[in-house]
């Protein structure tokens, strides 16, 4: 398995919950949570663009439908 060199988003604070990147030789793309390094998602510079292009593009229409913990049960995380 290749080694790859990783760098930190430079939109990310200090602290945790970073976004890394690593370019590999054959092209791809690695992205991955610094939380979660073991999860990576591989991709092409094309796809990421396209990816992003369409974030943005939807950005301020789409709402936030993240399932939050009511009180009562995130007291015990």
């Amino acid at each position: 398995m290749q080694t790859l060199h990783w760098q930190k988003s430079s939109y990310s604070g200090d602290g945790s919950n970073c976004v890394n990147v690593a370019a590999a030789p054959t092209g791809t793309l690695h992205l991955r949570e610094s939380d979660e390094p073991e999860v990576v998602l591989t991709t092409t510079p094309a796809r990421l663009h396209a990816l992003i292009r369409g974030l943005k593009a939807m950005q301020g229409q789409v709402r936030d439908t993240t399932p939050q913990l009511s009180s009562r049960f995130s007291s015990r995380f």
